[in-house]
């Protein structure tokens, strides 16, 4: 390797690490923020049924990268609190999908709420220029995750 490529290579792993420590910290305050007395892998999941709608447990353990045995705990646990419920498919009464209930949505939504109260107002301690910054950059981390593993 050229020296201009090992350079190369160190900032991008010197940039990695930094990404990685503040999206680490930003969810740390983002979880503080909307509390909610479920589990992390719990909210996740109810957020990812409420946003995708129904599914089966199998395509939201697949959302979630968590196995399915896994992701039958979690479900059975918010199914047990009464956020989720889950609907026999009519074609195929062997499968069955998790739909949010009124209840799961109602845990939803004051966390979400919260969570964008907390972001807006450390937006709004940055410049014009910042936010129009910001904005570029959320979209570049959607399409990051766009590529999966």
């Amino acid at each position: 390797m050229t020296e201009s490529t090992v350079n190369a290579v160190d900032r991008d792993a010197e940039l990695a690490a930094r990404l990685r420590l503040a999206v680490t910290r930003l969810s740390r305050r983002l979880r503080h923020q909307g509390e909610t007395g479920i589990s992390a892998s719990q909210l996740s999941a109810l957020a990812t049924v409420d946003r995708c709608g129904p599914m089966t447990l199998g395509d939201l353990a697949a959302a979630e990268q968590v196995q399915p045995p896994s992701m039958t705990r979690i479900v059975a646990r918010l199914e047990e609190a009464g956020l989720v419920a889950r609907q026999v498919c009519r074609e195929d009464r062997r499968v069955a999908r998790v739909r949010v209930t009124g209840t799961g949505r109602e845990l939803l939504q004051p966390s979400r709420t919260r969570k964008d109260a907390y972001l807006a107002r450390r937006l709004r301690t940055l410049d014009n220029a910042d936010r129009t910054v910001m904005a570029e950059v959320v979209g570049i981390l959607e399409q990051l995750l766009e590529g999966g593993e």
